[in-house]
């Protein structure tokens, strides 16, 4: 019994140090899927798959997660700001055309 204890220890740590490493370095999978019939392409999927820490995104100037506004508070503001000064410069352009 002991023995196993020591073996899922030591899995354990080199478990932690991968994951350490992946979210350090980055590891990017990608793949594409297509379905064809008689050379005709009918669907094409492209998957993406980037896994990083946030430090490690930030320094490859990947941040969509900082303007999506499902997931920010501050870029639902933005959002709202930029559909608003959109409207407003739509109205303006408008009233310059008529003059």
């Amino acid at each position: 019994m002991a023995q196993q204890q020591i073996t899922h220890a030591i899995q354990a740590t080199n478990l932690a140090d991968i994951l350490e490493r992946v979210l350090d370095k980055g590891i990017v999978i990608a793949g594409d899927i297509k379905i064809q019939i008689a050379d005709i392409d009918l669907l094409t999927i492209k998957i993406r798959l980037l896994i990083a820490s946030v430090d490690k995104a930030m320094e490859m100037g990947i941040n969509w997660w900082q303007s999506d506004p499902y997931l920010s508070v501050k870029a639902d503001a933005i959002e709202r700001e930029n559909r608003s000064l959109r409207e407003r410069l739509y109205r303006i352009e408008k009233k310059l055309k008529t003059k």
